[in-house]
């Protein structure tokens, strides 16, 4: 029985003729830059984030740049960031001239560990990033607590928490803006790269909207030094169908989530812990164990995908060469990094796949 880590084709599958109609009715349109479709898009998905504004953006790391480039960040600046995230939260901070400043996670969640936060902010500092790993919203109250004391923005990375909570409210405008990926393998994926920031600032929403159009309001008129970022309308459409689908493959997600812990309960590994007041979106189900690398081969000898996020921390990869932290500089940062392992979850996932792949590890432990 072959297990893939993700199933993408079986969502389209699913929604194959509504996709199909509306990837028809934007080839149809003659709109294929910007346009009402896309307008549709960003009405849409404010609305599920329960925020104002909505930005669509070519990718993940563009919503972040470009969020952080509206922000003022640039030269000189500093922006905390979580020690153990994907490289993109860091590129971002670069993109812009400025300096990312890692700070480690709680070890129950990988999460930014708030209480670490005031020791890394400098007269430099400018915005605080937290990032919502594998679906589950950081601890949202304290860091925002702590920008506002010190006069800070927040930006949130939100590529992974498409539709997740924090004290009953969507993620979508907590802080000042928030990022998301809309990258094939996310919640809400597009066929191809995406992005957006939504916001409840009207100033910061309009800056981001110039700075996504060449810096330009009216055609050939450029008022900055702007990019070429902006969602492309076939991704719109198809992102428009599956946000009506969200909700309910985020439920699977949490039902398969809740079949692995009972499943893998006592079973020699450290499984997910959701803290209280967070509604994770089961982006990743990811487990520690000591004996990871060993524990993949087997699964992977099995036909049982898995994927390791993230295998080197950015402080050590080689695009951060000249970072002044050593290895073992963040030691938490590295020991998930060599102990993390991200097992099959999916809305199209089976109970009896999460039992195959539970089992495959209890008779690894053993």
């Amino acid at each position: 029985m072959s297990i893939p880590f993700l199933d993408l084709r079986a969502g389209y599958l699913e929604l194959k003729s509504e996709i199909d109609v509306a990837v028809a009715r934007v080839l149809d349109s003659g709109y294929y830059i910007m346009g009402p479709e896309l307008e549709a898009f960003e009405a849409d998905f404010a609305a599920f984030t329960e925020t104002t504004h909505c930005i669509g953006v070519a990718n993940g790391l563009d919503a972040l740049s470009l969020a952080l480039r509206a922000m003022g960040v640039g030269a000189g600046d500093e922006v905390i960031v979580p020690s153990n995230t994907y490289i993109a939260t860091w590129l971002a901070v670069s993109q812009c001239g400025a300096t990312p400043v890692p700070v480690e996670p709680l070890a129950l969640t990988h999460n930014m560990d708030p209480a670490r936060i005031k020791a890394a902010i400098s007269a430099r500092t400018k915005v605080i990033l937290p990032v919502h790993l594998y679906g589950q919203p950081a601890d949202l109250a304290p860091i925002l607590e702590i920008a506002h004391s010190h006069g800070l923005r927040v930006l949130e990375d939100a590529a992974q928490a498409h539709g997740a909570r924090y004290h009953g409210r969507r993620i979508g405008g907590h802080g000042d803006a928030v990022a998301w990926s809309f990258y094939p393998g996310k919640n809400l994926g597009a066929m191809g790269d995406g992005g957006a920031v939504t916001t409840n600032d009207a100033e910061l929403a309009e800056r981001i909207q110039v700075l996504r159009n060449y810096g330009s309001r009216v055609k050939y008129v450029n008022e900055v030094q702007g990019v070429n970022s902006r969602l492309d309308p076939l991704q719109a459409a198809v992102l428009r169908v599956k946000l009506r689908y969200l909700d309910a493959w985020n439920g699977r997600r949490a039902e398969l989530a809740g079949y692995y812990q009972s499943m893998l309960a006592n079973a020699g590994l450290v499984l997910p812990t959701i803290t209280s007041g967070a509604e994770s979106a089961w982006h990743l189900f990811v487990v520690r164990s000591p004996n990871r690398d060993a524990l993949q081969q087997s699964l992977q000898q099995q036909g049982i995908g898995s994927l390791i996020h993230y295998p080197i921390p950015p402080h050590l990869q080689e695009a951060y060469s000249d970072f002044v932290l050593p290895e073992g500089g963040l030691p938490l940062a590295e020991k998930l990094a060599s102990e993390a392992l991200s097992l099959p979850i999916g809305p199209h996932m089976s109970t009896d796949s999460v039992a195959v792949v539970s089992a495959a590890i209890r008779a690894f432990q053993s």
